[in-house]
């Protein structure tokens, strides 16, 4: 199955993201498919090919849950954003009293 993921490049606190098309499973510094955008956290930017975006995912690809908020931020796709935060795993019971 393929996925849109983020794939980290760039120096030693100087990352910068590549937007890519690759196997779900694969690792990040394999083979990718495709490569649709760039971002860079530092300075808030990004640039990405909304025909590529719709293109892979008409195929089938499938964007992670950081990847979907950022093509929503960039208006390349439709859609709410996804809570990417951690939930919690301890549930609160009611304490008896």
């Amino acid at each position: 199955m393929l996925a849109i993921k983020f794939k980290k490049t760039g120096k030693k606190h100087q990352h910068y993201l590549r937007l890519i098309v690759a196997e779900k499973k694969s690792k990040l510094t394999g083979r990718s498919v495709d490569d649709i955008g760039w971002a860079n956290p530092h300075e808030n930017t990004h640039e990405i090919n909304k025909e590529r975006v719709q293109y892979w995912i008409t195929k089938g690809a499938k964007p992670t849950e950081g990847v979907h908020n950022l093509l929503v931020k960039a208006g390349a796709i439709k859609a709410r954003k996804v809570a990417v935060h951690k939930k919690s795993k301890k549930t609160e019971t009611p304490k008896a009293e």
